[in-house]
C-alpha cells in the first residue's frame, strides 16, 4: 500500500495490526483541517447508531465511551486539543494527525492533503486480546465508512 508522503502512523508499519489509506481528488486544494471539517460536517446516516453500539459493547470491557463525531472543530485547534474523542498530535496545512490511546489499542487517523489530493490514513496497534477482537468488526467497518465519506465528499 502506497502512503502519502506526509502520512503519519501510530507505530512502524511492522508493528501495526491495521493499516488503511484511502484518497480522493478534490476540485481545489484545501488544508488538512478544512478537509476534516468538510468530511465531518455531514455525518453518514447510521454512524451515530454504530457509535452507540460500539460504546454499549466496549464499555463492558472498560473502554471509554466516545459518543461519535459532533462535527465541531474550534476556530484554531492546536496540538493537545481534542476534536471530538481524538487528541490532536500534529497539525499544519498538509497534515492533521489525531490519536486515541487506551489499554487495548492505540489509533491514529492522519488526514493529509497534497495539492488537491486528500488522503485518510488509519493505523492501529493492539495491546491485548480485546484490542485484537475489537478490530475484527471495526477494520472492515472502518474501510467502508471512510470509503463512503470520501465518495460523499467527492460528490459535493
Amino acid at each position: 500500500m502506497q502512503l502519502p508522503a506526509h502520512a503519519q502512523l501510530i507505530a512502524p508499519r511492522a508493528a501495526l495490526a491495521f493499516l488503511d489509506c484511502q484518497s480522493v481528488a478534490l476540485p481545489a486544494p484545501i488544508t488538512a483541517l478544512e478537509a476534516w471539517r468538510l468530511v465531518m460536517a455531514q455525518p453518514l446516516p447510521g454512524l451515530g447508531l454504530a457509535f452507540w453500539l460500539r460504546d454499549a459493547i466496549s464499555a463492558r470491557f472498560g473502554v471509554a465511551r466516545i459518543g461519535g463525531f459532533s462535527g465541531a472543530a474550534g476556530a484554531d485547534p492546536q496540538v493537545g486539543d481534542h476534536l471530538d474523542f481524538f487528541l490532536i498530535a500534529h497539525i499544519d496545512d498538509q497534515v492533521l494527525s489525531l490519536t486515541v490511546r487506551d489499554k487495548h489499542l492505540d489509533v491514529m487517523t492522519c488526514v493529509t492533503v497534497e495539492g488537491a489530493q486528500l488522503a485518510i490514513t488509519a493505523s492501529v496497534v493492539t495491546h491485548n486480546g480485546f484490542g485484537r477482537l475489537y478490530m475484527v468488526p471495526v477494520a472492515p467497518a472502518h474501510r467502508l465508512i471512510v470509503w463512503a465519506m470520501l465518495r460523499r465528499l467527492r460528490r459535493r
